[in-house]
């Protein structure tokens, strides 16, 4: 009530109850958090501050200045403030922020006090009020040269576009899914507005991670009848709905490096974490291109370097007139095309259609030798971006005469293509080992590719995906792959199997039959991941199949030891230990393949979530659990007859059976206590479930039944 300016956080309030307690010519010295020197929210505590009093000198920490106070996390400023108001009185500010330590800071300031005139670090600074009120908002930007303070002389992105914020819907997960959770038909990929009541889940615009130009588009959300459940919703707010739906530049308003904005094509609701600048055609472009440049992140760290990026900074970034920069428009439809690109080779983008590994023109007698192909191309990509990148800052920097203190060069980290791995992996790892992690992952996306084969997610005869909707059997597998492959629009280069053997199946229009499929789906959408082949559906037999259908025979064991050679490990060994933890990240913690799994580990079958029928817990039970029990005990038998033996085996074999006996009358107990208290009370209640309702709802419903997912109730 009483300091409307300062009300955001209590020290603030304390600064200027200071400021009141003091007498006139008096002096407050304080030490406080940061944040009131720049967040949008402390704009009137500024005005007051700079029309009241006059800042003397200031030492700006940072992070990290107090070891004992976790100073990660705490950035502060220690300042000096007279209550007198000198708008031209020339303050010193000591810049100490890149100190990483206590030690260090101190260091920094000693030897940044300037002791006469001619010395004078470049650690220390000279401004005053008339300087920060140039800028927008009027943040503490002390450092801020003569020559970037004229760049506040042009007109602002707000004044010359619309900066929105979007919606709060009081209920994410309720209202927002991944949308490979989701029924692929209720999702409106094309929407122009909101008013198509046929379908449920729209895309949904939310920041996520650092990601330049394109991408981060993998969550939909509930906007059925326009959002009337989230605009009946008490704690929800719906802000610019007006511009749902429409073009323009989002970005992120969190990130722990830089400043980062992608294009956003029409058809998306967008949150408040998702801002948008509501653009279209080239005007979208030539935003885009200065928000990516060198200069609009200087400036941002000017307006704003707690890398919170709210509304309000963006719209205060000066932008001028860029009708004359015409080059812009070319340059960021390139760097669009080419992130679009590299995001959509990833199973997590909804227009994903093929993995590049099985893309022809990268088509070569080995794996090893495509991969070397690849891996030329994803290197000449991420050298055409930086090229793109470095060129649009050049524009920029000349536009804005900042030649003598920006430089355009960007650096490989912050080339945010996946295929980047100095990007993908950050700048810790050595080149060697970001190499050797990108040739895993490739790998290891290609055997989840597989799996998704297995399943019908995806074909080797027509690309993109296949059955993506609930409860979907085999046929609808047939009549989809063949509708597909009938339609004139679909690119028949797009299409995924290499081997020379199956070609015809694929480019044939004759009617598909399991005669001419270059792989079979998993007909009861059950696949074991067992130690031993005891399935002929087995997880590692059917991968062993995709490779020498996808490669072809001649080289399937040079291709199978590349592979294994890859993820640094046996192929049956990685699907059983690591491949669902590796499908828990790569589909955040929002499963689509669901294991069954008994309490050690001894029994695992996978299914996929799309084609779950209340009958198939009953499958995994009688098919798979029940016959492998049936199985081991068989295997039992067999081995305590070798056991007894008084002249078929040697004393070697008959101990070497009798430790398999032990191991496997646990492994049997182990099954039957699972059977018996968990799988066939589960079985008997042919449990239902909605995508709608999301994993985190329906996964849950399966109980001890399932491989527990660390981080689901997240």
């Amino acid at each position: 009530d009483n300091y409307k300016n300062s009300k955001s956080d209590l020290f603030a309030m304390f600064i200027e109850r200071n400021l009141d307690l003091v007498q006139k010519q008096g002096v407050v010295a304080m030490i406080t958090m940061q944040s009131w020197m720049f967040l949008t929210s402390y704009e009137n505590l500024r005005a007051h501050l700079l029309g009241q009093g006059t800042i003397l000198s200031m030492a700006h920490m940072g992070a990290r200045a107090f070891d004992s106070i976790g100073g990660e996390v705490v950035s502060t400023t220690a300042f000096v403030l007279k209550n007198n108001h000198h708008p031209q009185y020339i303050g010193g500010f000591l810049r100490l922020v890149n100190g990483m330590s206590e030690v260090e800071k101190q260091v920094i300031l000693k030897s940044a006090l300037p002791t006469d005139i001619d010395h004078q670090s470049t650690d220390f600074y000279t401004a005053s009020a008339v300087d920060f009120n140039k800028i927008p908002g009027s943040p503490i930007a002390y450092w801020v040269s003569k020559q970037l303070l004229k760049a506040f002389e042009l007109s602002t992105i707000g004044q010359e576009f619309l900066v929105k914020s979007g919606l709060t819907s009081g209920d994410k997960p309720r209202f927002v899914r991944h949308w490979d959770e989701c029924k692929i038909k209720d999702i409106n990929f094309q929407a122009i507005n909101g008013e198509d009541n046929c379908l449920k889940w729209f895309p949904h615009n939310d920041g996520g991670p650092l990601r330049k130009w394109y991408g981060n588009r993998n969550s939909v959300i509930n906007w059925e009848f326009e959002g009337e459940e989230i605009k009946n919703l008490k704690n929800s707010t719906v802000r610019s709905p007006q511009h749902y739906f429409k073009s323009g530049v989002t970005w992120t308003d969190i990130s722990t490096t830089f400043f980062a904005a992608r294009y956003l094509p029409e058809g998306s609701v967008f949150e408040n974490t998702g801002s948008l600048v509501v653009s279209k055609g080239n005007e979208a472009y030539q935003v885009l291109g200065f928000l990516c440049s060198s200069v609009a992140k200087t400036i941002m760290d000017i307006l704003n370097p707690t890398l919170h990026y709210g509304v309000g900074e963006v719209s205060r970034l000066p932008i001028g007139n860029l009708a004359s920069l015409e080059k812009i428009n070319l340059i960021a439809k390139k760097c669009i095309k080419l992130a679009r690109s590299d995001w959509n080779s990833y199973q997590n983008s909804w227009d994903f259609t093929n993995l590049p590994l099985l893309q022809p023109h990268f088509r070569q007698p080995t794996l090893k030798e495509i991969y070397t192909q690849l891996r030329a191309h994803w290197w000449e990509m991420t050298l055409e971006m930086q090229r793109l990148e470095e060129e649009n800052n050049r524009i920029f920097i000349d536009a804005y005469g900042l030649q003598d203190e920006l430089i355009p060069e960007v650096p490989f980290n912050e080339i945010t293509l996946t295929c980047n791995p100095r990007y993908r992996y950050g700048g810790t790892k050595s080149e060697e080992d970001q190499e050797s992690l990108l040739l895993a992952d490739t790998m290891k996306e290609f055997i989840s590719y597989a799996v998704g084969c297995m399943f019908g997610r995806y074909s080797l005869d027509a690309p993109g995906l296949i059955l993506a909707n609930q409860g979907e059997t085999l046929e609808d597998y047939f009549r989809i792959v063949q509708e597909k492959r009938e339609r004139p629009e679909v690119d028949s280069g797009q299409l995924s199997v290499i081997s020379k053997n199956n070609s015809d199946a694929v480019t044939d229009n004759c009617t598909l039959t399991t005669d001419n499929l270059s792989f079979q789906p998993d007909s009861d959408n059950v696949i074991p991941i067992l130690d031993q082949d005891w399935f002929i559906d087995d997880i590692t037999s059917r991968f062993h199949e995709f490779i020498k259908v996808t490669f072809g025979p001649d080289h399937y064991e040079e291709n199978l030891k590349f592979i294994k050679e890859a993820i640094g490990k046996d192929i049956r060994k990685y699907l059983l230990s690591d491949f669902y933890k590796d499908h828990l990240k790569t589909y955040k913690k929002r499963p689509i393949y669901w294991l069954f799994s008994s309490p050690k580990g001894s029994f695992n079958a996978l299914i996929y979530m799309h084609r779950y029928r209340p009958d198939t817990v009953s499958i995994v039970l009688n098919d798979y659990l029940r016959e492998f029990h049936t199985k081991l005990i068989a295997r039992r038998e067999h081995l305590e007859a070798i056991s007894i033996s008084t002249s078929a085996s040697t004393p070697a074999e008959k101990t070497k059976a009798l430790k398999e006996i032990e191991k496997l009358k646990k492994i049997i107990a182990e099954l039957e206590d699972y059977e018996r208290d968990i799988l066939y009370p589960l079985a008997t209640q042919k449990i239902e479930i909605d995508l709608d309702d999301g994993v985190k709802v329906n996964y849950p419903k399966f109980g001890e039944a399932l491989k527990t997912v660390p981080g689901l109730s997240e």
